[in-house]
């Protein structure tokens, strides 16, 4: 009995030990609707009308138009992404199963922004006749 209590709490030790890279990979959401360059890169064409780029990209943060009046469609976003995770005892549990007493804790904080801009041109008739994109991670 006592050796599946020592067995149950060294695998519990090891389950609560991710760092925070770990933990902001298992909370972030890289999925679903979100702007990515990949869905720029998949769904945006030469020759799409403005609805269809609605639909692909949600709608602009800013509309303007160039030199010719032709609209100019800006998608800019800006994401941080703060983890901070904090461990408490993993190491007092080592030392007490080793049958030295002791606590221990430890804490890491991560902070990373991303950026995506997409530049939307389009044509007199409403179709896009060009587009670019840049982002940036830091």
């Amino acid at each position: 009995m006592r050796r599946k209590y020592i067995l149950s709490m060294v695998l519990i030790a090891f389950i609560g030990c991710a760092s925070a890279n770990v933990h902001r990979k298992n909370v972030q959401d890289d999925t679903g609707d979100r702007l990515t360059v990949g869905t720029v890169q998949r769904n945006i064409k030469v020759g799409m009308t403005s609805a269809q780029v609605i639909e692909a990209l949600g709608s602009p943060n800013v509309v303007t138009t160039d030199e010719e009046r032709r609209e100019v469609w800006v998608y800019d976003k800006i994401a941080t992404d703060v983890t901070y995770s904090q461990s408490e005892g993993e190491s007092g549990l080592f030392l007490i199963l080793a049958g030295v007493g002791g606590s221990g804790s430890s804490g890491s904080k991560s902070t990373s922004q991303r950026t995506l801009t997409v530049v939307v041109k389009f044509d007199k008739e409403n179709k896009v006749r060009d587009f670019a994109y840049h982002s940036s991670k830091f």
